[in-house]
């Protein structure tokens, strides 16, 4: 189990952040995800399997952009 915080762009109202938290919740072996409108960041609970990639691709899908993924 790893936490990823990403930095997401283009977010500027709650639902923004609910849909953005809603797509990442779809993504297989994400365990649990809080998304902050506030600080633009998104943390991620995922299993050590699950790739940067099937984020950025669960962000993008809703028309918003991840421009800083940090793992730890």
């Amino acid at each position: 189990m790893k936490k990823v915080k990403l930095t997401i762009q283009g977010m500027h109202c709650a639902s923004c952040a609910s849909n953005i938290e809603r797509s990442l919740k779809k993504v297989s072996g994400v365990k649990n995800v809080s998304v902050s409108l506030m600080t633009n960041k998104s943390i991620v609970e995922v299993e050590d399997n699950v790739s940067e990639e099937s984020l950025k691709q669960a962000v993008a899908r809703t028309g918003y952009k991840v421009v800083e993924i940090q793992t730890g």
